[in-house]
């Protein structure tokens, strides 16, 4: 038997990447899942979106755990599709325990120069649909009686700052804030409520030309080898980036018994990477 043996968990931007981790994650710890993703086009996003296939596959990969699973195609910005994911996942397996507030969106600009477009839709999926999410979920989990544990998205960029991305870094230092207040008014409900703080993932949110040209302006077509040599100086540990499955174990560990006293903390999966930022490495080291 799983840590998770039982329990269900509602998983948001679930059709690819660190989402897709996390249900087969938690499945594998004997969870069964909600899986919402808007599988289609966001303007603003640098990033190509998700497909329904993509969450198809999710499914498939869920299934082949041995573990249930239900999906919605549906937008955090609009609080009626996280009810209907909320409510589908309560009639078809009648508890919530985890919800990992996930989905996510990646643009660029100065903060000057950025269109009302391009602010909104950052902090209205980035920030305001963990809100919605935790307002669809955090009823039903009260109401189960068993405590939970709600996991929030965040980024080493939520505990720091950076250039041509003030939208994404406001946003994940508002869901910091919006967890330690969480964390505090569901206290008395044993529900935990933490966010992971990622530093690069390996997924598509990263393996974008846009990203690429972020870091290697002065090269007319950089690609993954180019990238590849200058993501390696980022973090402190020897590594370019992390795997969706190394937050998704960070993730399957919170949500677990294991953790059952840990709430209102920003758990860095990083690679040392906010260390490294400020940090003197001796010659030898280098």
């Amino acid at each position: 038997m799983g840590n998770l043996e039982g329990k269900v968990a509602f998983v948001t931007g679930a059709a690819r990447g660190q989402g897709r981790a996390h249900a087969k994650r938690l499945a594998q710890e004997g969870a069964d899942i909600i899986a919402l993703d808007i599988c289609g086009p966001i303007n603003s996003s640098t990033v190509p979106s998700a497909s329904r296939e993509d969450l198809e596959q999710t499914v498939k990969e869920v299934e082949a755990l041995d573990r249930r699973i239900v999906t919605v195609e549906g937008d955090v910005r609009d609080q009626h599709s996280l009810d209907e994911a909320v409510e589908l996942g309560m009639r078809e397996f009648g508890r919530l325990d985890i919800v990992i507030a996930n989905a996510g969106l990646l643009s660029y600009g100065n903060a000057w120069e950025m269109t009302d477009e391009v602010w909104i839709d950052m902090v209205d999926i980035n920030l305001n649909g963990v809100w919605r999410t935790i307002k669809s979920a955090v009823q039903p989990m009260i109401d189960g009686g068993r405590g939970g544990s709600i996991i929030m998205t965040s980024s080493v960029y939520g505990l720091s700052g950076a250039p041509t991305v003030a939208h994404y870094t406001a946003s994940k230092h508002g869901v910091v804030g919006l967890m330690k207040s969480l964390a505090m008014e569901l206290a008395q409900y044993s529900i935990r409520v933490n966010t992971i703080n990622p530093t690069f993932v390996n997924t598509d949110m990263i393996h974008n030309e846009a990203l690429y040209k972020q870091f290697l302006p002065n090269l007319a077509t950089p690609g993954r080898a180019e990238f590849t040599s200058v993501a390696g100086s980022l973090n402190l540990l020897p590594t370019t980036w992390v795997e969706p499955e190394d937050i998704a174990n960070a993730a399957a560990w919170l949500s677990s018994d294991q953790a059952r006293y840990i709430t209102g903390v920003s758990l860095p999966v990083d690679a040392g990477f906010l260390l490294q930022r400020n940090a003197i490495v001796p010659a030898h080291l280098q």
